[in-house]
């Protein structure tokens, strides 16, 4: 497998790693290896003391681990950051870069499912370890649950619209593919606007399936015990539920509500800010046409 063939350019690939303000001798941790971009760009800038760690769990990308002696990759979802960096000795690092979402290599593998572009069964598991299947979520929820992820993770205004025809169709047979499942929806989807509906109900799918927003959490909380001070997060996400947790919790180490104030009105939040957000320039996302809707946030421990 070639890493350029099959998973393309990595996004804001300069801005990210400069996020990082990388020390030569210092420990980080790339969340989101995929095709090793980030990885390769940050190992470049390491010294011979330096050390760099790559989670994925798609088993795709671990055919792409560097054969560098300051690198390891672990094979899990990065929402166990914090138990398996503890495995590898590890309790606090300089910086953590996380690039969210799906990667191009598994939108441009049809049997993986997650394209709106081909026929596959109904997938979308980022991890072939994970027992929920776009499937299981299609043929067995119920109104209420498939109502509740076409609702938050797809912002759709006519969730219950959709999860009732779904569960009509489904009464007389089993939705096994992507064409089915485009079929039964045909109603909602009018030809100026087919792709973007379709892709904001694929995107409710394959977020439940990968429990998406709670692993973003989960990492996020872990990566300020792990961040030593001074400690850099650099986070790229690509649509407004991701981008929303990943703002709040820099602004204030929170996903909602604000932090407790002391006697005097004063309050301690756990980052500072780095600059303003970034987004790619005209000339990388016609290079690189995923990144067109990428949002970098960098923040700093205190």
């Amino acid at each position: 497998m070639t890493m350029t063939m099959e998973y393309h350019n990595p996004v804001l690939l300069k801005e990210t790693v400069d996020g990082l303000n990388i020390k030569p001798d210092g420990v980080y941790v790339d969340v989101t290896f995929g095709g090793g971009g980030h990885s390769k760009e940050i190992l470049s800038r390491l010294g011979p003391e330096g050390k760099l760690f790559g989670f994925d769990q798609d088993e795709d990308a671990w055919e792409n681990a560097l054969p560098d002696e300051r690198f390891t990759l672990i094979q899990e979802n990065f929402r166990y950051i914090k138990r398996f960096l503890r495995f590898n000795g590890i309790k606090k690092v300089d910086g953590i870069l996380a690039d969210l979402g799906v990667s191009s290599h598994q939108f441009d593998v049809p049997e993986r499912g997650f394209s709106t572009r081909f026929d596959a069964e109904l997938d979308m598991r980022m991890s072939k370890k994970n027992d929920l299947t776009a499937f299981k979520i299609v043929n067995e929820y119920d109104e209420t649950n498939l109502r509740r992820i076409f609702s938050d993770y797809g912002e759709l205004g006519n969730a219950l619209a959709i999860a009732k025809v779904i569960i009509e169709a489904r009464e007389n047979e089993e939705i096994r593919n992507t064409e089915q499942l485009k079929n039964i929806l045909a109603r909602f989807l009018p030809n100026n606007k087919a792709h973007k509906i379709l892709a904001q109900i694929y995107q409710s799918i394959r977020i439940e399936v990968n429990q998406e927003m709670d692993v973003l959490k989960e990492f996020l909380e872990q990566s300020l015990e792990i961040l030593g001070e001074g400690g850099r997060l650099s986070v790229i996400s690509y649509h407004s539920l991701e981008d929303r947790l990943v703002k709040r919790f820099m602004k204030n180490g929170l996903f909602e509500g604000e932090p407790e104030k002391d006697f005097f009105g004063r309050f301690e939040v756990p980052f500072k800010l780095i600059g303003k957000l970034i987004i790619p320039s005209n000339e990388e996302i016609k290079i690189n046409n995923r990144a067109r809707s990428a949002k970098l946030r960098i923040a700093e421990k205190k």
